[in-house]
């Protein structure tokens, strides 16, 4: 366990040194989820009330766009470089290179959302403020969800030609159950929860993703192969 502890920490660092010496993915991430807040406020026009309302699920979408940005490139530019083949060959479990691109993925994100979530709530008029430990918690468990089933289907697409177009197709109908309850418990939360509905949509998070990445972990190998 220490050595596959070991492994993905330094699969996460060499991830991580990479991402702030050139800061592509992140600029370029940001770029994109400001522009899909952008034209959201846009099409929705001047109805503060109809904004705020939908302020949850506009945001949960803009987070989906945005992180399928990132998951391509987890893989794919180690890919071309020919520096995946050297991490299958390096000694251990190759499960480490699932769990450190994991991890990657997910601190790249949740980055992202710490400016996304104030962003929204500025554009779309929402009291995100008052309800900010209830939504970080939201935050975690369908940014962990996200990566989770994001950097599996990223492993398995990467190498096939059409991957930028099979990526989404086979990532979006995986995370359904992850959208559903992210946006359902955020709504709640921001509605002040007055049926206890949060809690449910929790649950069914916390499920999700426990079964997904016990399932991901266990067949990762064989996908690695493949």
């Amino acid at each position: 366990m220490s050595e596959l502890f070991r492994r993905s920490s330094a699969i996460l660092w060499k991830d991580l040194l990479t991402e702030t010496r050139t800061r592509q993915g992140f600029t370029a991430m940001l770029s994109f989820s400001a522009l899909v807040l952008l034209l959201f406020s846009f099409a929705f026009g001047p109805d503060a009330a109809l904004l705020a309302r939908l302020s949850g699920g506009l945001v949960w979408v803009a987070i989906v766009f945005t992180g399928t940005l990132s998951l391509g490139r987890a893989f794919q530019s180690e890919e071309l470089a020919g520096g995946a083949q050297l991490l299958r060959l390096y000694p251990g479990d190759v499960r480490a290179l699932y769990l450190g691109k994991l991890a990657g993925n997910f601190l790249l994100l949740a980055a992202l959302e710490t400016l996304l979530f104030p962003a929204a709530a500025i554009l779309f008029g929402a009291e995100f403020g008052p309800h900010a430990p209830g939504l970080a918690f939201v935050a975690l468990l369908g940014t962990l969800g996200f990566s989770v089933i994001g950097t599996f289907f990223a492993a398995l697409t990467v190498h096939l030609r059409a991957r930028e177009l099979l990526l989404p197709i086979l990532l979006f109908p995986a995370l359904v159950p992850v959208v559903l309850g992210s946006v359902g418990a955020t709504d709640a939360m921001l509605a002040g929860d007055p049926l206890g509905r949060a809690s449910g949509w929790l649950r069914l998070l916390a499920a999700y993703d426990v079964i997904m990445f016990v399932v991901c972990v266990w067949i990762f190998p064989i996908v690695l192969e493949e």
